[in-house]
């Protein structure tokens, strides 16, 4: 085995989100291990949606068409809209089966140390979006972090000046989770956001 041509596979799978080198290595030696055939048809799936995947031109989602089946649907609720930071925020959200509007990707959050502000984001394309259609509420589905909030906050200031309903998703302790392993910041926010008890 050459080291260099391995360690390249290992710095290259440790490159992306949320594999340090020990995953890597191990996911390394996993693909070749792989039965060839197998192996082949794992690369062809990554190449063909690759090649074959885009972001949807109205909502920044992902799609296999110029727009994508969320925002061609005329069963969903278009008086509502969705934004989110990133296009695979859509699928953790369509799995709750619980919305039923459309959606808006901002592709990313206000981060000034990361070098990150508005003009960075989509933002100009959702002021668009209002003002073209019959959109009645945009709820601001950004992550519950700094940065998120912070998003969330200059979002809503921009569209003050449209006659909508804007809403924030409803964030603090996790379900099941104790107090004792929250940190300050969720807790602050699980504290402010309180509701009447039913």
């Amino acid at each position: 085995m050459s080291e260099s041509i391995f360690e390249k596979m290992v710095t290259s799978l440790a490159s992306l989100p949320g594999i340090g080198r020990k995953s890597a290595t191990r996911i390394s030696f996993h693909l070749l291990r792989m039965d060839p055939i197998f192996f082949e048809q794992f690369i062809e799936n990554i190449r063909t949606s690759k090649l074959n995947l885009k972001f949807c031109s109205t909502c920044a989602g992902i799609t296999e068409q110029h727009i994508c089946e969320i925002c061609e649907s005329t069963k969903r609720d278009s008086h509502i809209l969705c934004v989110i930071e990133q296009p695979e925020d859509i699928f953790f959200i369509e799995k709750t089966g619980v919305f039923s509007g459309k959606y808006h990707v901002l592709n990313g959050a206000i981060s000034p140390l990361d070098g990150i502000g508005p003009e960075q984001l989509r933002i100009r394309e959702l002021e668009q979006r209002i003002q073209d259609s019959e959109i009645q509420e945009v709820l601001l589905a950004t992550n519950p972090t700094l940065e998120g909030d912070a998003t969330a906050s200059y979002v809503s200031n921009r569209l003050q000046k449209f006659n909508i309903r804007i809403t924030r998703i409803a964030h603090g302790l996790t379900v099941g989770g104790t107090i004792e392993y929250s940190d300050q910041y969720t807790l602050s926010k699980a504290i402010n956001a309180r509701l009447p008890f039913q």
